[in-house]
């Protein structure tokens, strides 16, 4: 080991002992989850008479009920009550769990958005967050904004620990309704939407409401300021009397249609109209488990890729937008770390250039086959396109809860490629690519302290060492402090055929060729928070972090440290600041101009930014980002701006500009990087709307548009008519291909 990894374990080893002495600021976390239910209890009773989802509460069976206690403030602070008080009613018939919610407030309630998942962050609105199991590992969050524009997703989110994606859907049904001192919302979930055991009399259960005229959140518990509003270890308690009513059985078929005309200038493929039809279907195996099944999916509503520039030697990570991989994903995707993942579902149906490979068909089945145990399993069939042979991807995974909120889980991944015996021979490494692996997540009950390790193995015709991943870190949650601390040691050999490693693939320049190399890594990161009580500051957030890289041979690759300071504002906006520090030893050529390669070497540069968000609450924000510096033996100088328009509810406007300019000596040449990305979004209402995305990237020679029509003429049901365009931007816009896609689908229940 070298003597900066030596003294780096040094100091882990010394941070450790000390955070090991410090004790947990908020007095919420050092209780047991168990006694913390005690304090926050809510029991259901069933009503005989239907409900009227109208906002209205004119139902008898609503006054006759228990509701919540007050609520706590939980952002910017968690200290006291919020600013405007809420209340929440919980009942249910034999179809319907539901609930009423009171929302004091004198004022118009602020709208950002009526487009359907759009989330519970920049509007006025409630979230319901639900644990059925009371395991505290995974569970439903379903949210509603003050003018009943719906989100939902599932717990944890899409990768494990990430924001929320929103694409997990399911039918459910609301009603809002605004008065001069209040708006209510009437909510009801179908029991057949959920997940549950249905002899468990305890659910965790948890509400947040989002004030964004105030700039503050508040949760039913007294959540510390430390964890985010929908964590399941801080929920309350749900008693059913009786067991909840069994969803009984529940399969939902959902055929679709599509016609498109499309023209392919690129490839010289002529002007055609084609037209397409499938279906996916949700089938409950029992109250906790379902399978998923789809034929001939097509995702062509899905919108675009939002496109960076990229100043890095290696390929960037796009998250997954297909809803079909993304129910119940954190059984798959969450293996690994972010730059580092077994599983990374864009490499089904899509080729690395991101075009479309057909799936012809697909099987997920995923749930709870005890409290305790999770499991998944997939299985995709893709079809042949040109000289892209058909493949068959399967993928398994299992969760088991230990402790409180720990869980043992293991995976098993596997490509086969239909290739002919002679194409085996020729490339043996085409053929089929698996992998393996089992982890420990450990988390302690009030979820201040974690840790995790795993072994990762692939399996590749023909090679047998140096296959293998291995990754062990730790983190602390405090209040004021948080550190987190990673290592990792990737194998050269270690083969991802159906996951996603960032650095393993190193660009030659010199002689065009991609080449692997195993690397393995150091990550630290330290965060100290202060929360001012007065004035105009919400938070200070000061973090250094640290990233260090090896060669196999334990030589130095390269190194990062950065420092970052950052000023949230009570009224929205953020201010911040950064330097920098990258000192690399270059393994290969390289070419940021598409001159003259860098040679192989060391650099050491320096870099630094500020930048500002001003209140997004007013009808015009900005967004600023000024950095510069050095660039291996070059000049580097960005900007980044997006301005915002907002008129609420209906229409949403923002022009982003990103500017780099890179210049370095001699004859490896200079550039200007231009990202110009123009948005335009109006909800006409909570069922119709209309967005369009324009992209024009001189990095990637693209300029594209996007514009897509939503109508949900149903709950569930949609039709889309999407138009795509794109161009070369070098020669300035010459069509490369262009299409429009009509989509309908109906969400039929049996």
């Amino acid at each position: 080991m070298t003597t900066t990894a030596m003294r780096f374990c040094k100091i882990v080893l010394i941070l450790f002992s000390i955070l090991s002495l410090t004790k947990v600021g908020a007095q919420a976390s050092t209780a047991s989850v168990e006694s913390f239910q005690k304090d926050y209890q809510l029991h259901i009773t069933k009503i005989s008479e239907p409900i009227k989802l109208d906002g209205e509460f004119n139902e008898a069976s609503w006054a006759n009920l228990d509701s919540t206690s007050p609520f706590w403030r939980k952002f910017p602070n968690d200290i006291g009550r919020p600013a405007r008080k809420t209340s929440v009613k919980v009942t249910y018939d034999d179809k319907f769990i539901y609930f009423g919610f009171t929302c004091y407030d004198s004022t118009k309630p602020y709208i950002s958005s009526l487009k359907r998942d759009i989330g519970h962050d920049g509007s006025d609105g409630i979230g319901i967050i639900m644990d059925p199991t009371n395991q505290r590992t995974n569970g439903f969050f379903f949210v509603v904004n003050a003018l009943n524009a719906q989100s939902e997703d599932q717990l944890p989110f899409a990768d494990g620990g990430g924001p929320p994606s929103w694409s997990w859907d399911n039918k459910w049904f609301s009603a809002t309704k605004s008065y001069s001192d209040r708006w209510q919302a009437e909510i009801a979930i179908p029991f057949k939407s959920i997940r549950y055991t249905a002899e468990k009399l305890l659910w965790g259960l948890n509400f947040v409401r989002i004030d964004t005229k105030a700039n503050e959140y508040s949760t039913w518990t007294h959540m510390p300021l430390n964890f985010r509003s929908m964590d399941l270890g801080y929920t309350g308690a749900l008693i059913w009397k009786q067991p909840p009513p069994s969803a009984g059985s529940n399969m939902v078929f959902i055929p679709y249609i599509t016609g498109d005309v499309s023209a392919d200038q690129e490839n010289g493929v002529a002007t055609k109209a084609t037209s397409n039809a499938g279906f996916d279907a949700k089938i409950a195996l029992n109250s906790s488990l379902n399978l998923d099944l789809t034929a001939n999916p097509d995702f062509s509503q899905i919108e675009v890729d939002q496109q960076v520039t990229n100043l890095t030697r290696f390929n960037i990570f796009f998250p997954e937008r297909r809803t079909f991989f993304l129910e119940n994903s954190d059984l798959f995707s969450a293996y690994g770390i972010p730059p580092i993942r077994p599983f990374y579902s864009r490499t089904i149906g899509l080729d690395k250039d991101g075009n479309k490979i057909p799936i012809l068909f697909g099987a997920r089945l995923s749930g709870n086959i005890t409290k305790s145990t999770r499991i998944g399993f997939m299985n995709m069939e893709t079809g042949g396109k040109g000289t892209y042979s058909p493949e068959n991807f399967t993928a398994a995974s299992i969760n088991q809860k230990v402790f409180k909120r720990s869980v043992i889980k293991a995976y098993f991944l596997n490509r086969q490629n239909f290739i002919s015996d002679a194409e085996k021979k020729l490339h043996p490494l085409d053929a089929y690519g698996r992998n393996a692996g089992i982890e420990f997540d450990y988390n302690n009950e009030q979820g201040t302290w974690g840790g995790w390790g795993s072994y990762h193995h692939s399996f590749k015709e023909g090679i047998t060492t140096d296959d293998n991943y291995v990754d062990v870190g730790g983190n602390y949650n405090g209040r004021h402090l948080s550190v987190t601390v990673d290592l990792s040691n990737v194998g050269t050999n270690y083969y991802t055929d159906m996951g996603y490693v960032q650095r393993m693939n190193n660009y030659d320049a010199a002689r065009d060729t991609t080449i692997r190399v195993g690397f393995k890594h150091i990550f630290n990161e330290i965060q100290y928070k202060i929360f001012p009580t007065k004035g105009v500051i919400n938070s200070h957030q000061l973090s250094l972090n640290s990233y260090t890289v090896f060669n196999p041979d334990n030589s130095m690759n390269e190194t990062n440290q950065e420092l970052n300071y950052n000023i949230m504002m009570r009224n929205t906006g953020f201010l911040f600041g950064f330097v920098s520090r990258d000192e690399s030893n270059l393994l290969f050529p390289t070419s940021f101009t598409g001159d003259k390669p860098l040679p192989i070497g060391k650099y050491i540069f320096h870099q630094g930014g500020i930048g500002y968000q001003t209140d997004f609450r007013k009808p015009f924000s900005l967004f600023i980002r000024v950095a510069g510096g050095g660039l291996y033996n070059g000049d580097y100088q960005g900007i980044r701006t997006t301005l915002t328009f907002r008129k609420q509810p209906h229409v949403n406007l923002a022009l982003q500009l990103d500017y780099n300019k890179l210049k370095f000596p001699g004859d490896y040449g200079s550039t200007e990087l231009f990202l110009i990305a123009p948005k335009v979004e109006i909800n006409f209402s909570t069922n119709l709307f209309w967005t369009t995305f324009m992209q024009y990237n001189t990095q990637a020679n693209n300029f594209n548009i996007n514009s897509r029509l939503q109508y949900r003429y149903k709950p569930m049901s949609d039709l889309f008519l999407v138009y795509t365009d794109n161009y070369y931007t070098d020669p300035l816009f010459r069509n490369k291909n262009r299409a429009i896609v009509f989509k309908l689908n109906y969400w039929l229940n049996l």
